[in-house]
């Protein structure tokens, strides 16, 4: 009986998403939201970068804003948005996209 509620415990705990969002769905979890905003009035380019966690276990990868940038070429940045997606708290991916030029 322990062990099950053991389970249920870590499934509904969403372990896979320990990463910050605007709001986190039990079951799934797919949205994108707003990080930060400069001054800067151009966005041609766009960067990416990103992180997987599988059972809050395991997490690679590397969704720093200055990867992100480094992948476009991006001097100035215009703003970023991030990425949050969950999958029963079993599987998670944060990914960050900067803009600007």
């Amino acid at each position: 009986m322990f062990a099950m509620l053991l389970v249920v415990a870590v499934v509904l705990s969403s372990c896979a998403a320990s990463v910050t969002s605007p709001a986190m769905g039990q079951l799934y979890t797919n949205l994108k939201a707003p990080f930060a905003v400069t001054s800067n009035s151009v966005s041609t380019k766009v960067g990416t970068g990103e992180v997987t966690s599988i059972l809050g276990l395991i997490a690679t990868g590397d969704a720093s804003i200055q990867t992100a940038t480094k992948s476009a070429g991006i001097t100035k940045i215009h703003h970023i948005d991030v990425e949050c997606t969950n999958i029963l708290g079993i599987f998670a991916t944060y990914t960050v996209y900067v803009y600007g030029e």
